[in-house]
């Protein structure tokens, strides 16, 4: 289980307060390219891919509404079902699922879930997902 913690900017290493930085110049249009964006900065690029995918903006968590959800999944009966169950339960509404064709008995999940009802639950969310059958669930987008 992936755990989350709220933590004070002051404290963070450089590198994930730059990475937040590149981010926003990114989402605001202010430079194209993570090239531009690292350089403008001071990052390098392997930092920035190192850990944009693990930091975010508490206000950007909060208000987004639409969540990206990747889970690799074992290719037996009954598994994407309860995984849609579990999110209809916690009050997430599935917007789009794509699936992998299963290789080696695992297949990949992509799944765009409307949290506006979830609310604070999410993690607990993120957490029932992680049953038997379920090897890998992570958060891959918000927008």
């Amino acid at each position: 289980m992936e755990k989350f913690y709220l933590v004070k900017e002051n404290i963070l290493p450089e590198s994930l307060i730059k990475t937040i930085q590149t981010k926003e110049l990114l989402a605001n249009g202010e430079v194209k390219t993570i090239h531009q964006a690292v350089e403008k900065v001071g990052l390098s690029r392997s930092a920035f891919y190192k850990y944009k995918d693990g930091i975010f903006p508490l206000n950007k968590l909060q208000t987004e509404s639409i969540v990206t959800i990747s889970m690799d999944l074992h290719h037996r009966s009954g598994v994407l079902s309860k995984v849609i169950a579990l999110v209809a339960d916690f009050k997430g509404n599935v917007l789009t699922i794509n699936q992998t064709i299963p290789l080696q008995g695992m297949a990949n999940v992509v799944m765009s879930v409307d949290t506006s009802s979830i609310g604070e639950n999410f993690s607990d969310l993120l957490e029932s997902l992680e049953f038997e059958g379920v090897k890998r669930v992570q958060v891959i987008g918000q927008g």
